[in-house]
Formats: C-alpha cells, structure tokens, sequence
C-alpha cells in the first residue's frame, strides 16, 4: 500500500504540473511574429520559384514523377492546373503574411504546399519538409489573434494571450531540427574525415573575403566540428536570455556562411528569421480576477485540447521518426532507408550512373534505356544514387514496355556509385529482376553493401 499510495501522490504531483502548465499564458503577439515571418518567408520562396520557371521544369515537363510510397494517388494537373496551384499557394502565402482570413488562408497554404512536395520525392529537401510541418502548426494555431488583418475587419477576435503551450511547441520544432541535424554529423566521414566538406570548400575557392580560406587545408575539420556543435548546442544558447543575442549572431553567420557556400535555397532565410521566436515572450503573468482571454477568439477548451493532443503526437513523432533508420540499415548512407524526413542536411557528396536493360521474356531480345527519354536531368541524377527510386524507375519501365507489347520484360539495372570521394562501387545487384523486386523495410537482397 506504501508502493501504491507513493505511486499516487506522484501521479499526482505530475497531473498538478500540467495542468500548470496548461494554464500558463503568452502574449499572442509571438505568434503573430512567427506568422509574419514565416509568410513573408513563403511570399519570397514563391515568387522564386515561379520566376525560375520550376513549375514547368519540375511539374509539367517531366514524362514521370517519383511519388512517395502511399501516395500514387497525388498526381500533377496538368500545366494549367499547377500554375493556378502555384498563384492559390502566393496568395495564401501573402495572406498568412497580413493575417488575413487566416484560418482559410493557413490551410490552403499548407494542403498546396504540401501537394506540390507530394508529387515527386525527386525534389525532396529538408526545408520543403519543415515548411510543410510550420504551416499545419501554424493552421492550428490562433496566430490571427494581433496584428493582423482579421483583428481589424473584426475587433472582437483580438485577443492579448495565448496558450503558452502553443508558442513552445513552435520553438520545440524549430529546436528539434537543429538538434537533430547536429547529430547526424556525429558519424566518422563528417567528424574525422571531414567529408565531403574536404570536397566541398576548395570549390569555393573565389568566393570574396571567405574564398582564400577554402584551399587552407586544416579548414575543413574546422567547420566540420563547429558545424556539429552549432546545431546540437544552438537552440540551447537561443534560450537562455544571457546568450541570445550572441547566439543569433551566430545563427545569422552560420546561415549566410551556408547560404553562399552550398545551393539550399530558403533554407538559410526560413531558419534565420524564424530563429527570431527566441527573442519574444513565452510567457506573461496574468493578475488575479483579470481573464487571460479577453475576447472570442480562442478555441473552445475542449477543442484546444484537441489541438494540444494533435501537436503532442506530433512532436513526439518528430522525435521518433529520424531513428527509425535503425530498424532498417546499417548503412543509411548507401542504401537511404530511413534518410528522408531525419533532418539529414548536407551530409553527403553522392554520384551515381545507371544503366537499364528490358528484355522480352518470350524473344529475349534485350533493349538498353535511355534514360533522358524518360527522366529530366536532376531526376536522372537521383534516381541513380537512391535505391528506392532505382527500383520506382524499373516499375515505371516495365509498365511502359508492356504496355507496348514486351511480353513480362525483365528490367535489370547497372549502377554504380561514389560515396564521399571513394571509388565507384555497385549499388545494385546486376543480375536481379528488378521488374519483380519489392522494397522491404529491412531485408533487400538485391542492394549490394558498401
């Protein structure tokens, strides 16, 4: 009975703490800055897509697409359809931005967005992925509340705090992708030898002021290691109040340092302006007898709860999902399984070729692909460095050529791929039918090892 009473006074101090926590407010104006600037964020990463004429290099051009598994469903809509998919996602962008009919805006936001990284897992980058996270969050979330259009056409939605649960779960986000990215450098090829940045930097070479220091040959572990500890220790410095503004120093160099050397896009801009959250309030004190809520604006109790068990499971996922390549290689970098949606960034120089042959089961007439007939350029350089889509491609052919009389036609592939500078090695096993091959969760025989 000691054991169970012990057991229940814990239970209970723990049930005590969260529903504190629960009751514990924030300004509603910090979601209005996340809001602002994420879609700020968004309006520009639009308008840069659109005026580099990716929409129809990406979504229209292409013969195939490499859908992710499950999805088969998600398909383009054609060139007219994905130019109005592409304004729909600006205006959305641009009204998340004002606050402007916020909750109709958030989500259309995010189903467009979200739609358009569905299609082909080709274009997969890890700033596509936390984009599409930050807008269901932000869909959820009454980032409307201040300064924001909607507080103007309707006064009565306004209100002065929020739920602080609300703000941290952004920040634990945001926190969560640093910290994970800092871990995955945590292997040998980043740490000891300094790979592929030894690749990487000297290329860089005329880049003005940082240039000359790219051919120095001990810089290359120097940003390895700095690298690594940035992002494991940075969410750490953004909070605490003494460190804040050196750490976001940091956060602007590293960014712009990363920004000039490596071709990732927003992802520079997203994280630095964002990283911004630390500096606003997470939590105010509410006086006595003075309602933290003073509009109509926030969700009822049962449906925040909801919205708090949502963002929960969420977060929880997130924190499971990057170690799920544990269950499924030993070698995460040569076959993939478990790399996407890890926070894996910039890890890895990879090349590979492939060669596909078709032979006619019933002539044995063997056929050899030319891939640029079927594939655009970057989707060619993926798929022969993925396995995954290596098989994808093979389904793709066999489909093609059947339905174009090749009676069962087997489909084997020659690929060959370097890893961080090494010599070219096989990545598939030649001889295997790749038409009848499927892709397990842990055992795919015809992957040949590193």
């Amino acid at each position: 009975m000691t054991v169970i009473s012990a057991l229940g006074r814990h239970t209970g101090r723990i049930q005590q703490a969260i529903a504190g926590y629960g009751n514990l407010r924030a300004p509603s104006t910090t979601l209005a800055v996340i809001r602002i600037l994420f879609g700020a964020t968004m309006v520009v990463s639009c308008v840069r897509f659109i005026s580099l004429g990716w929409i129809h290099d990406q979504y229209i051009q292409p013969m195939w697409h490499f859908p992710y598994d499950g999805f088969d469903w998600v398909q383009p809509l054609g060139a007219t359809g994905m130019y109005m998919v592409f304004a729909i996602m600006l205006l959305a962008a641009i009204c998340v931005t004002l606050g402007a009919w916020y909750r109709i805006s958030s989500v259309l936001f995010f189903l467009t967005f979200t739609y358009v990284e569905l299609l082909d897992k080709t274009y997969y980058l890890n700033h596509y992925y936390f984009v599409s996270i930050m807008a269901a969050m932000l869909a959820l979330l009454p980032a409307h509340t201040a300064w924001s259009v909607d507080t103007w056409l309707r006064p009565r939605i306004k209100q002065n705090t929020v739920p602080r649960w609300m703000v941290d779960a952004v920040k634990f986000q945001i926190s969560l992708v640093y910290i994970y990215a800092g871990l995955a450098k945590i292997n040998y090829s980043w740490l000891i030898e300094a790979m592929p940045l030894r690749i990487w930097l000297p290329a860089n070479d005329t880049l003005p002021i940082i240039g000359p220091l790219m051919t120095v040959s001990w810089i290359p572990w120097v940003f390895s290691w700095a690298g690594m500890l940035y992002d494991v220790t940075i969410p750490f410095w953004l909070m605490n109040k003494r460190t804040r503004l050196f750490a976001y120093c940091a956060v602007i160099t590293f960014h712009t340092v990363t920004g000039m050397l490596f071709q990732i896009g927003v992802f520079p801009l997203v994280m630095s302006s964002l990283a911004l959250v630390f500096f606003f309030p997470s939590q105010v004190k509410v006086e006595a007898g003075v309602p933290a809520v003073q509009s109509m604006a926030l969700s009822p109790p049962r449906l925040q709860r909801v919205i708090a068990g949502v963002l929960g499971v969420h977060l929880v996922l997130q924190v499971l999902l990057p170690w799920r390549y544990l269950l499924q290689t030993n070698d995460v970098f040569w076959d993939e399984a478990g790399y996407r949606f890890g926070w894996r960034v910039m890890l890895m120089e990879k090349a590979g070729t492939a060669l596909f042959s078709i032979t006619d089961r019933k002539t044995g007439r063997t056929t050899y692909v030319n891939n640029s007939d079927f594939l655009n350029a970057h989707q060619e350089k993926q798929m022969a460095m993925q396995p995954d889509m290596v098989l994808q491609y093979a389904h793709m052919l066999r489909t093609y050529f059947s339905e174009r009389g090749m009676v069962d036609p087997i489909i084997k592939a020659d690929v060959w791929v370097t890893l961080n500078g090494a010599p070219g090695k096989q990545l598939i096993d030649p001889n295997a039918d790749l038409s009848r091959m499927k892709m397990g969760w842990t055992s795919n025989e015809w992957i040949l090892p590193r």
